[in-house]
């Protein structure tokens, strides 16, 4: 299991609204929680990234809890994002190439073949992705508690 600690930022029936927390400040901004990157930032609004995971040990919100994730789905998640999209792009490309009429045009041909593939390797990774649904193994988990007294601090808008 990989883990890293979160904090709990709500509470939802049986699930817990979570956000990383990270215990270095990141080196290009110095912040600990959201992006902070000034063009990331204006980008995307200095957003946190929440998540979800089961509250099997009913943590309410400002508690401080060590979430987990399996490595093997994390690699196969990995895999399938980044593998199978680039190998259809680089066979489209090289398909493309191939049937090109004449040398002038294989470059041509090639991009469009590229294209074709990456497109492919898209709409088959959201198919992939959609035919899992809910598969447990692909969820994060909180593990436990983390150590008491290092509970962090939820910031609420206006304070």
């Amino acid at each position: 299991m990989i883990e890293e600690q979160a904090i709990v930022v709500g509470v939802e029936r049986d699930q817990a609204l979570l956000e990383i927390v990270r215990n270095k400040p990141c080196g290009l901004c110095g912040q600990t929680r959201g992006c902070g990157i000034s063009i990331w930032g204006r980008l995307l609004g200095h957003r946190t990234n929440v998540f979800r995971a089961d509250n099997e040990i009913n943590a309410q919100v400002g508690d401080s809890v060590v979430v987990g994730v399996d490595e093997k789905a994390l690699l196969a998640g990995s895999l399938a994002v980044y593998v199978v999209p680039l190998f259809l792009l680089l066979g489209g490309a090289a398909v493309g190439g191939f049937f090109a009429t004449s040398p002038g045009n294989a470059d041509t041909y090639a991009l469009a073949g590229a294209v074709a593939g990456l497109v492919i390797g898209l709409l088959w990774l959201r198919a992939h992705a959609a035919g899992r649904g809910p598969d447990a193994r692909f969820r994060p988990v909180i593990l436990r508690s983390a150590i008491a007294g290092a509970n962090l601090r939820v910031c609420q808008r206006g304070e």
